[in-house]
């Protein structure tokens, strides 16, 4: 037989036939997956490794709402397929939520179940975007927002914004970031990974420039539930209705209930926008898994106590964290206001040794973390913001203070 391109050897002076495509070549792993993975990987192989890589809660998903899944895995109407925008009750259902915890009035015809809150993000950007559109992602950013962004053929453009202010992002920096081509900003509050939460004003006015120059936003509201002090999150479409129909809002089960891995998430956005994500979708995964439909529905028509239990556990870690990471040498920590993580700035410690070995950037020192200390952190450079780290502290407490105290014990070591 003979070679085909794939086989044959690439004649002389020629290079090799090309075998991934030059768009995923130049995508990045999410690099908090990544970290996670290799915490478990070593775990798995004996280490007594401490994670702070994963965003998602510690506590089992509410007992009623596995109980619905259990009961729709012997129902066969669940062995078969659903429309693809989703089980029209729990489209109707997601519809009611968002009434109910953040005013957003939409019919359930404007929602699509998606595979999780990226799959949404994913969805509404392809929907939105044409080559060459620009995006502007506040930074820090979560680290899918510029890698869906591109894989639309969109522009990501960092916004950046300042500890000094909590990194709560401005007009100010918006606006000095804007340009003709600019399409979509990308809005978050509480963030991942700042725990950043805008007061209702700040929003009002981002919603407003927003409006003045045409400018779409895509708001994820996943954090809704998770803020602290007094703190509250608005949803931007409902306190800057100036914006229109020029928003996409996304949301989903996995960190309100404790259901990361039953990944259900879903989009919401003018009946067009929603339309051609549908259609989108239906050409790339279909409907998402109906037992997890199921179980989001249970989810989503209950009340909201498991949530607030877990808020309160939350709130005490938040404050732990920030304390003990303050008191580390060389690491100065904002307070989050909201979701689960702290973001540390360890610029003191970059360009010093720590146990004799050279730190230069956030990158090597999240790999001596998990090397000396058996601590896993996300560097800041997964996020657009070299010389900090990400710390997820939805994990047990006294996991938690072991971690951080490893954490102290090794940057003390700085020389």
């Amino acid at each position: 037989m003979a070679p085909t391109d794939e086989t044959a050897p690439p004649r002389e002076g020629l290079p090799g036939p090309r075998r991934v495509s030059t768009r995923l070549a130049s995508l990045a792993p999410s690099a908090t997956l990544a970290v996670d993975a290799r915490a478990k990987a070593l775990k798995a192989a004996g280490e007594d490794i401490i994670g702070f890589g994963a965003g998602e809660p510690d506590f089992p998903t509410p007992e009623v709402i596995v109980e619905a899944a259990a009961a729709a895995c012997r129902d066969p109407k669940n062995h078969r397929y659903t429309p693809t925008g989703g089980l029209p009750e729990l489209r109707e259902a997601i519809a009611s939520k968002t009434a109910r915890d953040s005013g957003l009035v939409v019919d359930a015809s404007q929602v699509l179940v998606t595979n999780g809150g990226k799959q949404a993000i994913y969805n509404a950007f392809q929907a939105l975007l044409d080559p060459g559109d620009e995006v502007l992602i506040p930074a820090p950013y979560w680290t899918t927002y510029p890698e869906a962004a591109a894989l639309a053929g969109g522009v990501p453009v960092a916004v950046p914004t300042e500890e000094s202010r909590g990194f709560h992002v401005t007009v100010e920096a918006l606006e000095a970031a804007r340009t003709p081509a600019t399409k979509v900003l990308v809005f978050v509050s509480p963030s991942n990974p700042t725990g950043a939460v805008l007061a209702r004003a700040e929003v009002e006015a981002v919603g407003r420039w927003a409006a003045d120059h045409g400018i779409w936003v895509l708001a994820d509201e996943i954090y809704e539930h998770l803020t602290y002090g007094g703190r509250q999150s608005f949803s931007l479409p409902v306190v800057a209705p100036e914006v229109g129909d020029r928003w996409v809002v996304v949301n989903g089960v996995a960190k309100t209930y404790a259901m990361t891995g039953w990944r259900v998430g879903w989009m919401i956005g003018p009946p067009d926008v929603v339309s051609a994500a549908t259609n989108f979708q239906s050409q790339v995964t279909s409907n998402v898994g109906n037992v997890s439909q199921r179980a989001a529905l249970a989810a989503l028509t209950g009340d909201l106590s498991a949530v607030a239990a877990m808020r309160e556990a939350f709130d005490r870690r938040r404050m732990t964290i920030h304390r003990m990471l303050n008191d580390c040498t060389g690491v100065s920590c904002v307070e989050p206001e909201g979701a689960f993580y702290a973001f540390p700035s360890v610029a003191g410690l970059l360009g010093r040794k720590l146990g004799g070995r050279p730190v230069s950037t956030s990158t090597d020192l999240a790999e001596l973390c998990i090397e000396e200390a058996k601590v896993a952190v996300v560097p800041g450079e997964a996020f657009g913001a070299p010389g900090y780290l990400r710390l997820s502290y939805a994990l047990g407490d006294e996991d938690l203070v072991e971690g951080v105290s490893r954490l102290a014990t090794l940057f003390d070591t700085a020389e």
